[in-house]
């Protein structure tokens, strides 16, 4: 989707305490609202081709599901696992990697935007996290450029995982226009999202 600098997966380590106490505020204003969707849509053809390639990954996750209950210790797991994806991929395009356009697969060492997203996505499932509260989403950069980032839905909102930024924001405060995203009852459905959030900080 995105060329990535190669620069853009390194950041400090001091991130992590940072964003740690900042989520934890008591402060109801600090929390993040969720993000609204609609009518189901058309689900990304690299993700059409990985759901046939590995059918597990994108099955029925449950119905109404609940947020994740978002903890000290839960939070410190969602931080470790965005550092380690983002500081040990190096970022490549498919086109570099694979020769062709829109190859979605689990990284060793180099992978795109998708790659990061789904390494992601599986690490934190096997931490405990359902995968209905882990959502691949694409959003569109402020140049135009498409972008893949993972959504975790928590009871305190909607946080975003990406490998361009070190750390974890509220979805209100990434220069994104959200898209679509996973569907939270099935992984292999997507849902157009109304983006409707009340700051933003794309302008």
């Amino acid at each position: 989707m995105t060329t990535i600098k190669k620069s853009a997966s390194k950041f400090l380590a001091s991130a992590f305490g940072a964003a740690l106490c900042t989520i934890m505020v008591s402060s109801g204003s600090a929390y993040a609202l969720s993000m609204k969707t609609t009518n189901f849509t058309t689900q990304p053809i690299g993700h059409n081709e990985f759901c046939k390639a590995a059918p597990i990954e994108c099955q029925r996750t449950g119905r109404n599901i609940a947020p994740h209950q978002l903890t000290r210790a839960s939070w410190a797991k969602i931080v470790n696992v965005n550092n380690h994806v983002n500081t040990t991929i190096t970022p490549l395009t498919d086109l570099e990697i694979w020769g062709k356009m829109e190859v979605w697969s689990y990284p060793t060492n180099v992978g795109d935007c998708e790659d990061y997203v789904l390494l992601k996505r599986i690490k934190l499932i096997k931490a405990g996290i359902n995968p209905g509260n882990l959502l691949i989403t694409v959003v569109k950069q402020p140049n135009g450029e498409g972008h893949a980032v993972l959504t975790v839905r928590t009871d305190r909102g909607d946080f975003i995982l990406d490998n361009l930024v070190g750390r974890i924001d509220d979805w209100r405060d990434t220069p994104y226009e959200y898209l679509k995203r996973q569907s939270t009852d099935h992984a292999g459905r997507w849902v157009t999202i109304e983006d409707n959030r009340s700051r933003i900080a794309r302008n």
